[in-house]
């Protein structure tokens, strides 16, 4: 008897090794798929946003450093993190250095100054404009003929008529960055071509537009919170044989060197990558609770009562089996439950990212372009029309400003939920006057009375709470009744325990009290909002950001009419909940 539960116990003991082999196998590839779906996914969405702006840079006339600045305007590291900057690239011989240099000076860029490398006589590739999305400064002026990598990039992209990516290797911007601390970057390039009937130059190539990223700056914001602390991701280039990857992001888990890692291909333009997925011991999250022990333990506690009761009285050893069979399955039943649970995350965050990927592709782009030509339009084909045509186009644009507006919304709910927090100090005082200053500019006939009372400085991602209060503030200024000032009040309580409770006050429309309960549900507007222009998202995205920082968030009535929204912040952010603010030192 004792024999026979030994090899039983052993049996269940290997069944459960096997098994937790497979899980882990499992989620490995999963983990893999997960990620290399991302990587694809962001590099499409920053190709399309080159794309667009090479196409509204081609769209111009006569292209000036004020049309540049304005097209570049919206890129910043919110919506491109991972980028250092956006610039334009001119051809020029050597003997064309000085006449390009004049073309540009007169174009708007007065300091310009064209350094040529030296060794490149018959060829020059200059950045005459350029802007710096991590705030390192301009490259205006530098010869990218100095980089192999970066002048075979911009070669495929001409030849090709489309979007192109260089091979790794040191940004011109990271020179002065210590060896120990830099990093590989890339290039993503797309021709610009002459689009606009009235250009002098319509139809005939004028450069390209390029956009520099540096490779582990990348991994970082386009994975970090699909990998976690379960995998270590290398991003390599296969095609050129370089030992060096382009990109790499360690987390802070040991690496289990005991299991091989797994690789996916990642299709990037004109060349293809690959991304290299090896787990850390926290691959599952409860790998750690050593079932297989358990199992151990139970099967020979099991096995010595069976063999004490034996001669006792077989009936009990029966029972005592039986027992042992029912938990053996509701073991099993336990496993299967977390392996499902498991797959519908995944399931649901394999979702989320196709659907931010859904909508940037196939709805921002054909809009940014409906948007642009039409503001094309108006500005250089208006006065030639006639007011009712005039009027057409201006309903035109409007209407593809709010459809724009709607996108937006959407794409704030979609990430607000899964977009990693960068946790530090924020000083709310600082966060209410920007918002102030940027929604209050545009009332001339309303002027807005603001009663601004002291505010805490908190623990949170600094991004996501301007866009609470943008949010709420926004409302109070929007739904207030016609003819009337809107007025609002702003102030802070501190909360047991190191907290604090935020009130934004105002004396505008109000929310029925049957209707303040749902009026954070998305696509829920409260009676008598109907006449003011608004998505239903806003209070939802509001109730997301904060529920994410640990707080709760409200409305009640105003005594003397309109609304009293409130939200609470912990003194700290719970750290599952948030990541520290990475160094971004040597960013270029």
């Amino acid at each position: 008897m004792i024999c026979l539960g030994m090899i039983g116990t052993g049996l269940a003991v290997g069944a459960l090794r096997r098994t937790d082999e497979d899980r882990l196998s499992r989620a490995l590839a999963q983990r893999t798929t997960m990620v290399a779906h991302t990587l694809t996914a962001e590099m499409r969405r920053y190709s399309t946003s080159l794309l667009d702006l090479a196409g509204a840079v081609g769209a111009q006339a006569q292209l000036a450093t004020r049309e540049f600045e304005a097209i570049t305007a919206a890129t910043d590291q919110q919506r491109l993190p991972g980028a250092t900057g956006v610039a334009l690239v001119v051809p020029a011989t050597g003997a064309e250095v000085h006449r390009v240099q004049a073309t540009w000076r007169r174009a708007g860029s007065p300091d310009l100054r064209l350094r040529p490398a030296p060794g490149h006589s018959s060829g020059h590739l200059f950045v005459v404009l350029s802007r710096s999305i991590d705030g390192t400064g301009s490259s205006a002026g530098e010869d990218l003929a100095a980089s192999p990598e970066a002048t075979a990039a911009l070669s495929r992209a001409r030849e090709g008529h489309q979007i192109a990516i260089s091979a790794g290797y040191q940004l011109v911007q990271d020179a002065e960055v210590p060896e120990g601390e830099r990093q590989l970057g890339f290039l993503l390039a797309a021709p610009v071509y002459a689009t606009s009937p009235s250009a002098s130059d319509a139809g005939q190539f004028r450069g390209w537009m390029v956009m520099a990223l540096r490779g582990g700056d990348f991994l970082r914001d386009a994975i970090g919170r699909i990998a976690g602390n379960a995998v270590a991701v290398t991003l390599s280039d296969p095609e050129t044989g370089a030992t060096a990857p382009v990109g790499r992001r360690l987390p802070a888990a040991g690496i289990d060197e005991g299991r091989p890692a797994r690789t996916a291909p990642i299709i990037v333009p004109q060349r293809t990558w690959q991304v290299t997925v090896a787990p850390t011991d926290q691959v599952l999250p409860d790998a750690d609770l050593h079932l297989d022990v358990v199992a151990a333990l139970i099967g020979t506690l099991i096995t010595a009562l069976l063999a004490a009761l034996t001669g006792a009285m077989v009936s009990s050893r029966n029972r005592a089996l039986r027992r042992v069979d029912i938990a053996t399955a509701a073991l099993r039943d336990d496993i299967s439950r977390r392996e499902a649970v498991e797959q519908q995350l995944r399931r649901r965050e394999e979702e989320l990212v196709g659907f931010a990927g859904i909508v940037a592709h196939d709805l921002r782009s054909p809009l940014a372009r409906i948007t642009g030509y039409a503001d094309f339009l108006r500005e250089q084909a208006a006065p030639r029309l006639e007011p009712e045509h005039r009027d057409f186009l201006d309903r035109l644009y409007g209407g593809a400003r709010r459809m724009q507006s709607l996108i937006d919304d959407l794409l704030n709910y979609a990430t607000a939920d899964n977009q990693t927090l960068l946790r530090q100090q924020v000083d709310l005082n600082r966060v209410v006057a920007e918002v102030i200053r940027d929604r209050v500019n545009g009332y001339d006939d309303q002027q807005p009375a603001i009663v601004l009372w002291p505010l805490p400085t908190v623990d949170g991602d600094p991004v996501l709470l301007h866009q609470v209060l943008d949010n709420l503030i926004g409302n109070a200024l929007k739904y207030t009744r016609a003819g009337q000032d809107p007025r609002i009040e702003i102030s802070a309580t501190p909360q047991d325990g190191g907290g604090c409770r935020i009130e934004v006050a105002d004396r505008g429309i109000g929310i029925p009290a049957a209707q303040q309960a749902t009026v954070f549900t998305p696509f829920t507007r409260a009676d008598g909002s109907q006449n003011y222009h608004g998505t239903g998202l806003g209070l939802a995205i509001v109730h997301r950001i904060i529920e994410r920082h640990g707080g709760e968030v409200g409305v009640r009535a105003n005594p003397g009419g309109g609304s009293r929204f409130w939200f609470t912040l912990p003194a700290t952010v719970p750290r599952e909940r948030a990541a520290a603010v990475p160094d971004r030192a040597g960013a270029a």
